[in-house]
């Protein structure tokens, strides 16, 4: 909800009708998330154990194949890792709550319960002891970077700030404006690049989103939710790629991007912005990130070092995927994801300095997408990450080769602002070798998002 101020006390110059509508949208009272059905198991209890995900031996002469769809509780993996992953819990009196194989790394990963009472730190030393185990780790869990809006609204920027857009509210997107958004779209608009935003679902309904999510996927077990009311993913994919030039809203960063929506995270409050995800449900989501094909994966959450989701990043980036990740509120780099070596760390432009490289961008008081066709103001440095994501788009339309270590260095040395934030159109104007102006007032003809 646009928090009511001084300033929208009275009739202001260029505001439409629309605007009054959106003063008038009021969110539902946030009130806690009760623990879904089903899910009684004590997450102290709960650990992720992969193994090796062999293939089973070929079929003698004669023998008729058996069909591994045919299994009652199939979910990947030959029938052979199957049996061992059910040795393993019989040995450690496990009690196997899901599973599933990623693919990306040939590994069969179970979610274990321990018995009541279990030492689980002497459980996960034995286990990583056993030569059948890849990998033995607790279930941790991660939140997202993003706050509600504060009690007073950012300032209303200068009406010229719209130009030359029709989207009524482009003129408050005051870090869409800071980053030279508007200018670098007469380069490009992120056409033919694909995002994979793991975050919480996304409102793909919202106007303002329409043909943008090409993609939806739910493994938040943990959600009593719809996909479509959450708060986070639907403001990251907003400040990411909100359609230009429809007449309504806002506009992203990178207007031509299509978003994959993978939902890994769930509200911890209805209506609020915070969200949790945990090992198991990023770990899905990872694996179909890197499977799906997308350029750049989004990840505007963080938590503690973790061995299977390092690996994930790792192998993303291994394959040429450019990982944007939040740098966390206190600063500190030595969690997930940004501990992982080639991921674009992204803070909050008002944020305290980092120990590591990392980018800058806009992070306080976001005017984006909520869902119900709604808009509101969001802050933190999942915002951050979304407009450098945005950015990064722009930039990999120009030249899809460019990898996150040129990415990095196009964007890092265009800053110029006193906040140190970066300069999508300075960066864009390089590497497209053009000449221009990079000022967010003027009028660009020919821009790149006319052609959606």
């Amino acid at each position: 909800m646009l928090a009511r101020s001084s300033w929208m006390t009275a009739p202001l110059p260029g505001l439409t009708a629309a605007f009054a509508a959106l003063l008038a949208f009021v969110a539902p009272g946030a009130h806690a998330l009760e623990r879904p059905p089903g899910d009684a198991a004590d997450s102290a209890r709960m650990i992720v154990v992969a193994i090796a995900d062999r293939a089973d031996p070929a079929p003698s002469a004669g023998a008729t194949p058996r069909g591994y769809a045919g299994l009652p509780d199939y979910a990947g993996g030959s029938e052979r890792t199957r049996a061992a992953a059910r040795r393993i819990a019989d040995d450690y009196a496990l009690r196997e709550v899901s599973a599933w194989t990623i693919d990306a790394l040939h590994l069969r990963c179970m979610l274990y319960e321990l018995p009541a009472g279990s030492d689980r730190a002497a459980a996960l030393a034995r286990m990583r002891g056993d030569r059948r185990v890849s990998l033995a780790q607790p279930l941790q869990e991660f939140t997202t970077y993003s706050t509600a809006p504060a009690a007073t609204a950012a300032p209303v920027p200068p009406a010229s700030a719209g130009a030359p857009y029709n989207d009524p509210y482009v003129g408050l997107q005051q870090g869409f404006s800071r980053i030279g958004a508007a200018a670098a779209q007469r380069w490009a608009s992120g056409a033919k690049i694909e995002v994979a935003v793991v975050h919480t679902g996304a409102d793909a309904a919202q106007p303002d989103l329409a043909g943008r999510v090409v993609a939806q996927r739910d493994f938040a077990t943990r959600a009593s939710e719809p996909a479509e009311r959450d708060r986070h993913g639907t403001e990251v994919a907003g400040v990411i790629a909100a359609v230009a030039n429809n007449g309504v809203g806002i506009v992203g960063v990178a207007p031509g991007t299509h978003i994959r929506a993978l939902r890994a995270c769930w509200p911890v409050e209805v209506g609020g912005s915070a969200a949790r995800c945990d090992t198991f449900t990023l770990a899905q989501a990872l694996g179909a990130a890197i499977s799906s094909g997308a350029r750049v994966i989004n990840l505007s959450l963080g938590g503690p070092s973790d061995p299977l989701l390092e690996q994930l990043v790792a192998k993303a980036i291994e394959r040429g995927i450019v990982v944007v990740g939040a740098v966390p509120p206190d600063a500190r780099m030595d969690g997930f994801p940004v501990d992982v070596d080639g991921v674009v760390a992204v803070r909050s432009s008002d944020s305290p300095a980092v120990s590591r490289p990392a980018l800058a961008a806009p992070g306080r008081d976001i005017l984006t997408l909520e869902p119900g066709g709604h808009y509101d103001y969001a802050s933190g440095s999942s915002l951050a990450t979304a407009h450098v994501t945005g950015a990064v788009a722009l930039l990999l339309e120009i030249d899809p080769r460019l990898d996150a270590k040129a990415l990095f260095a196009l964007l890092d040395g265009s800053s110029r602002s006193a906040d140190a934030s970066i300069d999508a159109c300075a960066a864009v104007r390089k590497l497209a070798r053009k000449t221009g102006n990079c000022d967010s007032t003027t009028t660009a003809t020919g821009l790149a998002h006319a052609k959606l």
